[in-house]
């Protein structure tokens, strides 16, 4: 078998016993087993359990990333580039929960260099997040006079807010992605004010 298809089955399973077990419990022995290989393959290919949970929180986040960014079209208006940028991020963490779970749960409860792993993925998630709000602006106002620095805030909160919402999507029986999207459009983009009284956005409209 090409070492390339089999270390992405390392990698799959690393992914799957990282994401059920946590880094901690996780054994290499486990990860062995599951992928079919010996325990001494494992190390020779991915050198140790630290660097084998960093591939796999790199990995992870790049899929992410990569899912989100694909999913929005420069050319749509703003509310729908929105929509369908959080659709393709509640879809992806829905589709690959145990790689969710490292990167909200496990990689930021472990210190570095894990965290500093997330970090970036999650700077690169809110500077994309930041123009899409900054388009938004614009098109509201018809001129450019939103801060950058308003931009950026409201973008921490979104993805602050996706990232809280999608972990309870994914332990809440029932609860698709774009439930969980529509559910951070109504907050965000109605606004909370209109959403109490009763005015919702829709995808459809």
């Amino acid at each position: 078998m090409p070492r390339a298809v089999r270390e992405q089955q390392m990698m799959d399973a690393a992914v799957r016993t990282f994401g059920q077990r946590g880094y901690r419990a996780a054994s290499m022995d486990e990860i062995a087993e599951l992928a079919g290989v010996s325990k001494p393959l494992v190390y020779l290919y991915l050198n140790s359990k630290e660097e084998l949970f960093t591939a796999c929180i790199r990995r992870e986040a790049a899929a992410l990333i990569a899912a989100v960014r694909a999913a929005v079209r420069p050319g749509l208006p703003a509310d729908r580039q929105l929509w369908a940028g959080l659709t393709a991020f509640f879809t992806h963490t829905a589709e690959n929960p145990d790689g969710w779970a490292i990167l909200h749960r496990q990689a930021r409860t472990h210190g570095e260099p894990f965290a500093g792993e997330v970090a970036a993925m999650r700077a690169d998630i809110t500077a994309f997040v930041t123009g899409l709000i900054g388009v938004a602006a614009c098109e509201a106002r018809q001129e450019p006079s939103f801060g950058e620095r308003d931009a950026a805030g409201l973008a921490q909160a979104l993805v602050g807010a996706a990232e809280s919402l999608a972990g309870w999507a994914n332990e809440t029986p029932g609860v698709c992605a774009t439930e969980a999207a529509a559910t951070l459009m109504n907050f965000a983009w109605t606004g909370l004010g209109n959403l109490m009284e009763g005015e919702r956005w829709s995808p459809s409209r």
